[in-house]
């Protein structure tokens, strides 16, 4: 077990509280998620011409849906808990995850140099780089998509070995499919397979999730929610270099839950997973927002709507943003709001934990829509769950 391992376990060892979101007198009022929700989400929908949106809610265990809409614009069905959406970005709080087990099982070191695990980049800038660096996107210069002439797995590795950053690591975060990619490359080499398969074939089963898929099989096709994109086409994710490993997740709201549950202590799971998911919520860096995980984002609970909506901007995602090494790592907290957006062409995901309360929140959508009306939604909900 690592240093950092200990620090989670240790920061997990007392219980946490089992109060929730709802003032005493209506804790057991499932009605009131359903009115509440009713209130937010169908003019939100409406606003932005999303045909099918579910929003799932677990509160110390317990799961509430709320669905409205259809996969489908033409001969769709009724959206439901079990209903698959593409993740887009969330899918990479799965990829640290693996990369935490990773950790837990001694096959990777998180805190030392990528060329230990891949050889081909000794002595180049990205080789000089860590896990931890590729998890909390601490490159300080790796840009948001591999650029349009690398069409190759090799193209990419040759543009890797020749990258140079555009000021010394670990001082400015510019959020990246190509670190969060590559972190899925380096633990699917230390494990000695493929992503994919560490993926579907052990992490997604560790977590008891069965409606969760990169590539979504046969038998689970008819749950696929259809995605349109801004000028209402019908669209699917396009497959591409570390689609799979970025963006490449599609899950229900139920296995959703079921993964929340996991990092809030609620659902169980093996020791070394809970443990791997500990280390996941530990952070790294401080940007002017928020408190930067391994790709979760935290913020001090409670927390006011403008720095949210702040944190979650398309300039967070874009722009480069100074950062400051936190010094020990923050091990994890329970008085936070965690969250993580995503979106693909044609889906919009957003996922939120509250440990103190126990509490996930998870929103997924068959259309993008902006991350600021996510956030909204979110935060309204809990704030009219809370009687406030």
């Amino acid at each position: 077990m690592t240093d950092l391992s200990r620090r989670a376990l240790i920061a997990l060892g007392a219980a946490l509280p089992l109060s929730s979101l709802l003032p005493s007198g209506a804790r057991a009022a499932e009605g009131d998620f359903q009115r509440r929700a009713a209130d937010i989400f169908p003019p939100l929908m409406k606003a932005h011409d999303i045909p099918g949106l579910v929003v799932g809610l677990s509160r110390a265990g317990r799961h509430e849906f709320f669905a409205a809409g259809v996969t489908a614009r033409k001969d769709g069905r009724p959206v439901d808990a079990d209903t698959l959406f593409e993740l887009g970005s969330v899918s990479k709080t799965f990829n640290v995850a693996l990369a935490a087990l990773a950790s837990e099982r001694g096959r990777l070191a998180l805190d030392k140099p990528l060329a230990e695990v891949l050889p081909r980049f000794k002595g180049t800038a990205f080789g000089a780089l860590t896990p931890i660096d590729l998890a909390t996107h601490a490159t300080s210069g790796m840009p948001l998509q591999v650029p349009d002439g690398v069409k190759t797995d090799a193209a990419l590795m040759d543009w890797l070995a020749a990258w140079k950053p555009a000021a010394p690591p670990q001082t400015r975060r510019a959020y990246s499919n190509i670190s969060i990619g590559m972190l899925g490359r380096v633990t699917a080499a230390a494990l000695g397979t493929s992503y994919t398969e560490a993926a579907q074939g052990t992490l997604f089963p560790m977590l008891g999730l069965k409606g969760t898929f990169i590539d979504v099989p046969a038998s689970a096709k008819a749950r696929y929610a259809q995605g349109y994109n801004r000028a209402n086409k019908p669209v699917r994710v396009t497959p591409g270099l570390l689609d799979a490993e970025a963006y490449g997740v599609k899950s229900s709201a139920r296995d959703m839950l079921r993964f929340l549950d996991a990092h809030l202590g609620t659902a169980p799971v093996p020791a070394e997973l809970a443990a791997a998911l500990a280390l996941t919520r530990i952070g790294y860096f401080e940007t002017a927002s928020y408190v930067q995980d391994m790709v979760w984002e935290q913020y001090p609970w409670p927390v006011g709507l403008d720095r949210l909506i702040a944190g979650n901007s398309m300039d967070m995602a874009l722009k480069s943003q100074p950062i400051t090494r936190l010094v020990p790592p923050l091990r994890p907290q329970k008085d936070v709001f965690i969250n993580k957006t995503g979106s693909t062409a044609g889906f919009g995901a957003y996922a939120v934990m509250l440990p103190a309360q126990r509490t996930g929140i998870v929103i997924l959508a068959n259309r993008g829509y902006p991350n600021g009306e996510r956030v909204k939604a979110a935060h309204g909900l809990i704030e009219a769950l809370a009687g406030r």
